[in-house]
Protein backbone atom coordinates (compact mmCIF):
# COMPACT_ATOMS: atom_id res chain seq x y z
CA UNK A 1 0.00 0.00 0.00
CA UNK A 2 1.32 3.40 -0.87
CA UNK A 3 1.90 5.68 2.05
CA UNK A 4 1.07 9.33 1.73
CA UNK A 5 3.32 11.60 3.78
CA UNK A 6 4.02 8.73 6.15
CA UNK A 7 0.29 7.95 6.47
CA UNK A 8 -1.95 5.28 4.99
CA UNK A 9 -4.38 6.43 2.34
CA UNK A 10 -7.34 7.86 4.28
CA UNK A 11 -9.49 8.18 1.13
CA UNK A 12 -10.21 4.44 0.83
CA UNK A 13 -13.91 3.72 1.16
CA UNK A 14 -15.65 0.39 0.90
CA UNK A 15 -18.89 0.19 -1.07
CA UNK A 16 -21.77 0.19 1.41
CA UNK A 17 -23.50 -3.20 1.83
CA UNK A 18 -26.85 -1.82 0.68
CA UNK A 19 -25.25 -0.82 -2.64
CA UNK A 20 -23.78 -4.28 -3.23
CA UNK A 21 -25.54 -6.36 -5.86
CA UNK A 22 -24.13 -9.73 -4.82
CA UNK A 23 -25.37 -11.50 -7.98
CA UNK A 24 -23.55 -8.92 -10.12
CA UNK A 25 -20.44 -9.15 -7.92
CA UNK A 26 -20.43 -12.95 -8.27
CA UNK A 27 -20.43 -12.62 -12.07
CA UNK A 28 -17.69 -9.97 -11.92
CA UNK A 29 -15.56 -12.13 -9.62
CA UNK A 30 -15.51 -14.92 -12.20
CA UNK A 31 -13.99 -12.53 -14.74
CA UNK A 32 -11.33 -11.05 -12.43
CA UNK A 33 -7.68 -11.88 -13.09
CA UNK A 34 -4.61 -11.81 -10.87
CA UNK A 35 -1.37 -10.49 -12.32
CA UNK A 36 0.86 -9.90 -9.32
CA UNK A 37 3.62 -7.37 -8.76
CA UNK A 38 7.30 -8.20 -8.31
CA UNK A 39 7.62 -5.45 -5.68
CA UNK A 40 5.52 -7.60 -3.32
CA UNK A 41 7.39 -10.87 -3.91
CA UNK A 42 10.71 -12.21 -2.69
CA UNK A 43 10.13 -15.63 -4.25
CA UNK A 44 8.33 -15.54 -7.61
CA UNK A 45 6.51 -18.87 -7.15
CA UNK A 46 4.33 -19.46 -10.22
CA UNK A 47 3.44 -15.79 -10.75
CA UNK A 48 5.64 -15.42 -13.89
CA UNK A 49 6.72 -11.94 -12.84
CA UNK A 50 9.24 -9.81 -14.71
CA UNK A 51 11.73 -9.46 -13.16
CA UNK A 52 11.15 -12.80 -11.42
CA UNK A 53 11.13 -11.05 -8.06
CA UNK A 54 12.21 -7.64 -6.91
CA UNK A 55 10.94 -6.72 -3.47
CA UNK A 56 11.14 -3.04 -2.71
CA UNK A 57 11.92 -1.77 0.77
CA UNK A 58 8.74 -0.69 2.56
CA UNK A 59 6.46 -2.94 0.50
CA UNK A 60 4.57 -5.72 2.27
CA UNK A 61 5.43 -9.14 0.86
CA UNK A 62 3.00 -11.91 -0.07
CA UNK A 63 5.75 -14.31 0.95
CA UNK A 64 5.33 -13.20 4.58
CA UNK A 65 1.81 -14.70 4.62
CA UNK A 66 2.77 -17.78 2.57
CA UNK A 67 1.03 -16.91 -0.69
CA UNK A 68 3.24 -18.53 -3.31
CA UNK A 69 0.64 -19.77 -5.81
CA UNK A 70 -1.13 -17.50 -8.28
CA UNK A 71 -4.25 -19.68 -8.00
CA UNK A 72 -4.47 -18.98 -4.26
CA UNK A 73 -4.08 -15.22 -4.82
CA UNK A 74 -6.80 -15.32 -7.50
CA UNK A 75 -9.17 -17.25 -5.21
CA UNK A 76 -8.69 -14.68 -2.43
CA UNK A 77 -9.29 -11.82 -4.87
CA UNK A 78 -12.47 -13.42 -6.17
CA UNK A 79 -13.77 -14.09 -2.64
CA UNK A 80 -13.28 -10.42 -1.80
CA UNK A 81 -15.28 -9.33 -4.85
CA UNK A 82 -18.04 -11.90 -4.21
CA UNK A 83 -18.33 -10.76 -0.61
CA UNK A 84 -18.64 -7.11 -1.62
CA UNK A 85 -15.37 -5.92 -0.11
CA UNK A 86 -14.81 -3.54 -2.99
CA UNK A 87 -14.07 0.16 -3.11
CA UNK A 88 -16.64 2.82 -3.92
CA UNK A 89 -14.37 3.94 -6.74
CA UNK A 90 -14.70 2.00 -9.99
CA UNK A 91 -12.74 2.26 -13.22
CA UNK A 92 -15.14 1.05 -15.86
CA UNK A 93 -16.81 -2.02 -14.37
CA UNK A 94 -13.90 -2.81 -12.02
CA UNK A 95 -13.50 -1.63 -8.41
CA UNK A 96 -10.21 0.21 -7.86
CA UNK A 97 -9.53 -1.81 -4.68
CA UNK A 98 -10.64 -5.19 -3.35
CA UNK A 99 -10.11 -6.50 0.17
CA UNK A 100 -10.10 -10.07 1.39
CA UNK A 101 -9.21 -12.03 4.52
CA UNK A 102 -7.23 -15.23 4.68
CA UNK A 103 -8.40 -18.22 6.76
CA UNK A 104 -5.94 -17.22 9.49
CA UNK A 105 -7.49 -13.72 9.71
CA UNK A 106 -4.82 -11.84 7.72
CA UNK A 107 -6.39 -8.93 5.80
CA UNK A 108 -5.29 -8.39 2.20
CA UNK A 109 -5.70 -5.51 -0.23
CA UNK A 110 -5.63 -5.63 -4.04
CA UNK A 111 -5.34 -2.78 -6.52
CA UNK A 112 -6.55 -2.74 -10.09
CA UNK A 113 -3.67 -3.03 -12.58
CA UNK A 114 -5.62 -3.16 -15.84
CA UNK A 115 -9.24 -2.11 -16.31
CA UNK A 116 -9.16 -3.66 -19.79
CA UNK A 117 -8.31 -7.11 -18.40
CA UNK A 118 -9.79 -6.84 -14.90
CA UNK A 119 -6.34 -7.68 -13.51
CA UNK A 120 -5.19 -6.93 -9.97
CA UNK A 121 -2.14 -7.23 -7.76
CA UNK A 122 -2.42 -7.65 -4.02
CA UNK A 123 -0.51 -7.67 -0.78
CA UNK A 124 -1.05 -8.19 2.95
CA UNK A 125 -2.22 -5.08 4.75
CA UNK A 126 0.16 -3.69 7.33
CA UNK A 127 -1.08 -4.17 10.89
CA UNK A 128 -0.53 -0.46 11.58
CA UNK A 129 -3.10 0.40 8.91
CA UNK A 130 -6.29 1.49 10.73
CA UNK A 131 -8.39 0.20 7.79
CA UNK A 132 -7.42 -3.40 8.71
CA UNK A 133 -10.02 -3.48 11.49
CA UNK A 134 -12.77 -2.39 9.08
CA UNK A 135 -11.78 -5.01 6.51
CA UNK A 136 -11.91 -7.82 9.09
CA UNK A 137 -15.23 -6.58 10.49
CA UNK A 138 -16.84 -6.25 7.05
CA UNK A 139 -15.49 -9.65 5.99
CA UNK A 140 -17.45 -11.30 8.81
CA UNK A 141 -20.63 -9.36 8.04
CA UNK A 142 -20.55 -9.55 4.25
CA UNK A 143 -19.56 -13.19 4.01
CA UNK A 144 -22.98 -13.97 5.43
CA UNK A 145 -24.79 -11.41 3.21
CA UNK A 146 -23.18 -12.83 0.06
CA UNK A 147 -24.52 -16.32 0.89
CA UNK A 148 -28.15 -15.17 0.90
Amino acid sequence: MKKRNGQFNPKRRMLKPEKCDFHELLALSLQAQYGGNSEHKRNPGDFNLTPPSGPRAGKSLCDSVNIFAKKEALNLLRKGIRNGLVSERFIGKWPKNVWSVMDDGTPLEAQLESAEQGSYHGYPMQTKDPFCEEVIKQWRIRSELAKS
